[in-house]
């Protein structure tokens, strides 16, 4: 087939950045518009001198360019990728990084972002999409909706094990730690205060947006009130996540049965790697890749375990997973621009 053209809108972020550098590489796919406000005018190697690649100069965005383009990827604050999305045309795909179509309910979207939704109707056009679950439904709709870099994290190990009913739905406890990519370019002025380079910072305690979108996809997926406790971490390094998950098992599982589990359902998802038991595993596993690392060790209480599982939070977690995404849409070797 001929190559596929790819509007970047928000280029110059860390994801949209970390996106060009992924779909430069992908075969079945030309980068035809970057584009940006502030940034009108630039190259994109003004903000990373590693791509040597010639490019098109960023535009600003304009209604025009989506007749030109099939796939259209939003790196966009929260809040304008719902208002392009009301001028999709019938040959556009659009594939979105924010958190504009992860949840289903406007109520909860108006509560937890406070932006009120401007495309409720395009709510029902769009999948939330972890690949390892939407993949056979995927090309059903035409608004993908990547999920956030912490559910990434969490939603792998624990959507098998609680549908399985391995481990109690109630009590989890998740503690992650994130690079400060994850907060964006303006993390700096953000964090001023914080020395980001030499603390770890506790946030959003209890009340973190992606509260959200773990509870939505747990309970839809499992068919379970799922109840948890998830704090993150801002980390004095620049990328990757690492969440510390500790479940209580149930009935007559094990620690085995926990680690079969889950080797088994992801026996043929490539990007997805389950560890040995008690294997001590880091983001540095992971930095620069797609793939997920998870481990299950043991914990001092027999009835309890604790779940490690890394990822790159602009790749698996980000930008990665909306190539891999696009790859499962139209059919494409999984490894295309990712490997």
């Amino acid at each position: 087939m001929s190559k596929l053209n790819a509007l970047i809108a928000g280029s110059t972020g860390y994801i949209g950045i970390q996106l060009i550098k992924l779909l430069i590489k992908h075969p079945n796919i030309n980068i035809k518009y970057l584009c940006g406000n502030t940034s009108k005018g630039k190259s994109i190697d003004t903000f990373d001198k590693s791509i040597k690649k010639n490019l098109p100069r960023i535009i600003k965005f304009s209604n025009k360019l989506l007749k030109n383009v099939d796939l259209v990827f939003t790196a966009l604050p929260n809040g304008e990728a719902q208002k392009l999305s009301n001028n999709l045309l019938p040959n556009n795909i659009l594939i979105d990084l924010s958190a504009d179509f992860r949840l289903k309910s406007i109520k909860e979207y108006l509560k937890w972002y406070k932006i009120k939704h401007s495309s409720k109707n395009n709510i029902k056009n769009s999948i939330y999409s972890l690949p390892e679950f939407s993949k056979k439904i995927i090309n059903k709709y035409k608004i993908i909706s990547c999920p956030g870099c912490y559910p990434t994290s969490i939603l792998l190990p624990l959507l098998p094990l609680i549908k399985s009913n391995l481990i109690n739905p109630n009590g989890i406890i998740v503690d992650s730690k994130s690079g400060y990519s994850g907060a964006g370019r303006g993390v700096h002025k953000k964090y001023a205060d914080k020395n980001l380079y030499e603390s770890l910072s506790a946030y959003a305690v209890g009340f973190h947006r992606h509260n959200s979108e773990i509870e939505q996809e747990l309970n839809n997926y499992t068919g379970k009130k799922v109840k948890f406790s998830f704090t993150p971490h801002l980390s004095p390094m620049f990328r990757g996540i690492l969440s510390t998950i500790y479940v209580d098992l149930k009935g007559k599982s094990s620690i085995n049965k926990i680690n079969s589990k889950l080797k088994n359902f992801y026996k043929d998802h490539f990007f997805v790697k389950i560890k040995p038991i008690n294997k001590f595993i880091s983001t540095n596993d992971v930095i620069n890749t797609n793939f997920c690392h998870i481990s299950v060790c043991k914990s001092k209480f027999k009835n309890k375990i604790v779940i490690l599982s890394v990822i790159d939070n602009l790749i698996k977690g980000g930008a990665g997973q909306a190539v891999q995404n696009i790859n499962n849409y139209y059919g494409f070797d999984i490894k295309k621009g990712l490997i």
